[in-house]
């Protein structure tokens, strides 16, 4: 029987390939965070902080028949964005995998996760589209360091890897730090609860990508499983492509709230100070009793990079490798939000 091993299985990625995992009796799964899991799940579970290595060897010593490692633990800063370019964080990011792959390692494949900072998107406007055949470019960057680790590690070894780059992954999460779909659940829901219009918030003029969660535990599993995929790195999104302001009626009507004109809006700074209003809309609509903090966190930051709020740039990834190579799933990207925007109602995350 194939062993997964999901380390960072509360993540957007990581319960998504839970939850695909789950839709297979002859897979044996076990989750990890630090956390236990605020979900129905048949996986075993790991309460473990990956920067703790004696707990990391106690738990994972034990776990002696693990085919498939799915790694998809990250750490971020408080102040998001300057913690992408923060020694810190890369230091941190490093030593959590390292933590793990000193005290278990896969019998057949391991999946290691990315995203358009491998393009150096975070440093300057990329190259378009970003290609996994492009060379590294220059700018401190954690997924090198990871990337190195597991290519050393590999070669010589009965087991492959992976490499995942996927862009503005879409899901259900509960304090996730990178997660649009809570930010703008939420902002929306206090717009129209406050009874005033939810106008765009942010800038305009540069279209990117988007990934569904569920898409992106496909792609997982896929690679995992293929032959074509040993040693290599994918690109990965819906398939088709985002203009905010274009999409932020459709959004807002999935939401019941009325469009009002665009106000560019600073999330991050503003949202954390409606603290005393979501506590009335938790209570008035009997949601689960999170607060902003908990359930959006550095979201909020995340959204206004993403909205460039700030001035943005054309983010776009090509996918042909990954289709050439056997994987063409796709989903449309307002399809996708309507669909989680849905289980965050029957979460009660949101009204």
């Amino acid at each position: 029987m194939e062993h997964y091993l999901v380390v960072g299985g509360l993540g957007l990625v990581g319960r998504a390939v839970v939850r695909a995992l789950e839709t297979r009796q002859d897979v044996k799964i076990t989750g990890v965070s630090r956390r236990t899991p605020d979900f129905e799940t048949r996986a075993d579970w790991l309460c473990v902080d990956l920067t703790d290595r004696r707990r990391c060897e106690q738990a994972f010593t034990a776990l002696s028949d693990v085919t498939h490692i799915v790694y998809c633990a990250l750490f971020e800063q408080p102040t998001l964005l300057a913690g992408w370019k923060d020694d810190g964080q890369i230091a941190t990011n490093t030593l959590m995998l390292e933590n793990v792959l000193d005290f278990v390692t896969p019998r057949s494949h391991l999946t290691l996760l990315q995203g358009t900072k491998a393009y150096a998107a975070h440093y300057r406007p990329m190259a378009l589209p970003g290609k996994e055949s492009s060379p590294r470019p220059p700018g401190a960057n954690f997924y090198w360091n990871q990337e190195d680790m597991v290519r050393t590690r590999q070669r010589g070894a009965n087991w492959h890897f992976s490499i995942m780059r996927p862009q503005i992954v879409c899901g259900v999460a509960v304090g996730s730090p990178m997660n649009v779909v809570a930010a703008f659940g939420v902002y929306a829901t206090l717009m129209r609860e406050a009874g005033m219009p939810c106008g765009y918030p942010g800038g305009t003029g540069f279209v990117t990508e988007t990934v569904d969660a569920d898409l992106l535990a496909r792609a997982i599993l896929w690679a995992g499983q293929s032959e074509r995929a040993r040693n290599e790195t994918y690109n990965v999104t819906n398939g088709d492509v985002v203009e905010w302001a274009s999409l932020w009626p459709e959004l807002m009507a999935m939401l019941d709230t009325p469009v009002g004109d665009a106000v560019p809006r600073h999330l991050r700074g503003d949202m954390p100070h409606f603290e005393k209003e979501w506590a009335a809309i938790v209570a008035r609509h009997h949601l689960q009793p999170l607060s902003l903090q908990a359930l959006v966190g550095s979201s909020w930051e995340f959204a206004d990079a993403v909205l460039g709020t700030l001035g943005g740039a054309t983010t776009l990834l090509s996918t042909i490798k990954l289709r050439q190579h056997g994987f063409a799933d796709c989903i449309d990207t307002a399809e996708m939000f309507r669909k989680h925007f849905a289980a965050m109602r029957d979460a009660r995350l949101i009204p």
